[in-house]
């Protein structure tokens, strides 16, 4: 398996399975060591492929590099691909139970991208990873020659899953419990039924969903303990800044749409026609608001566009970049 901190899964699941990382990229996983947010170092799990201008993809919550995986090679042909899997998803670090802050997500991606390279990049993001794009290009404008951006929750207005709003309101001590009894190894059956289902639920063309792709998809949740704390971690921030946006308080999603100004690079943004998460018209908004952007629309694409779009965002991206002068 690609990472032998991990227990061996029910071997009949992955009969004839490849190990993905090895298969994708031509050093496999590697990793580097950044200091997160609070100060403490961290292992950030990682992947690249071809040569050229780098371009990192950056997925959403709950998601991790595998989301990407029917864009990394033909993005390879003219990029530098850097797939990585962000602080506490897919196969990176997990860290011990503490508070996060909002943004910190900004903060690290900056030292993964510093850590990696020496030029400015571009980005192709997704969901929440899109939003924390969009900040990071406001914060650190000189980090950024290009940017796209896919399905983005910058205008929303609530939890766009009920899934999500449970673990919101769920004690961070008793998914802590959770994970240290591997109470989800032990229902992993369970874990892979409930995730294929939600995850053909945004998915325009359900059957392109396989069972590889779901053994794949749930892999951190089942093998790696602490996957679930942190996407829980991450859902409690995002619920109480939607709340606080609501209510007119101080918040990050208002401080990241009043900042859209400072955005000065060539912006992509991408949008599935079909999203029911996030409403095709916050896409439309989100291009009246970026001076430099321009609007690409996904026909036939819910909200899991990396998956079920992915020929479109190839296209539109290799075009975008090409035009823009960054290929």
């Amino acid at each position: 398996m690609p990472n032998a901190q991990c227990p061996m899964p029910n071997a009949l699941l992955i009969i004839d399975m490849k190990d993905w990382w090895k298969d994708t990229f031509p050093q496999g996983q590697q990793k580097v060591t950044i200091i997160d947010s609070q100060g403490y170092p961290v292992q950030i799990a990682y992947g690249e492929k071809g040569t050229g201008k780098p371009l990192f993809l950056m997925h959403g919550i709950g998601s991790w590099s595998y989301n990407w995986r029917y864009l990394i090679e033909p993005l390879s042909k003219y990029f530098r691909v850097i797939c990585f899997d962000a602080k506490g998803f897919g196969f990176s670090e997990k860290p011990l139970h503490r508070e996060e802050t909002t943004g910190h997500q900004v903060i690290e991606f900056q030292r993964i991208i510093t850590a990696l390279c020496d030029e400015p990049v571009a980005i192709l993001s997704e969901s929440l990873g899109a939003l924390i794009a969009l900040a990071f290009a406001e914060e650190y404008p000189e980090l950024v020659s290009r940017l796209m951006v896919i399905n983005v929750p910058i205008f929303t207005k609530k939890l766009p899953h009920w899934g999500m709003s449970i673990l919101a309101q769920t004690p961070l001590e008793l998914i802590e419990v959770i994970d240290k009894l591997r109470l989800s190894y032990l229902f992993a059956p369970l874990i892979r039924e409930v995730m294929a289902i939600e995850r053909r639920n945004v998915l325009y063309d359900p059957s392109k969903l396989t069972q590889e792709n779901v053994f794949w998809i749930t892999y951190p949740y089942i093998e790696f303990p602490g996957t679930f704390l942190k996407v829980a971690q991450e859902l409690q921030i995002a619920a109480r800044e939607i709340e606080n946006s609501q209510n007119n308080k101080p918040n990050w999603l208002t401080k990241i749409q009043d900042n859209l100004i400072n955005i000065q690079c060539p912006t992509l943004i991408m949008w599935g026609e079909q999203d029911s998460w996030f409403p095709l018209e916050d896409g439309k908004k989100l291009h009246s608001r970026l001076s430099l952007s321009q609007f690409q629309l996904l026909t036939n694409c819910c909200h899991d566009a990396s998956s079920g779009a992915a020929d479109a965002i190839e296209i539109a991206t290799i075009e975008f970049l090409r035009n823009t002068g960054f290929l």
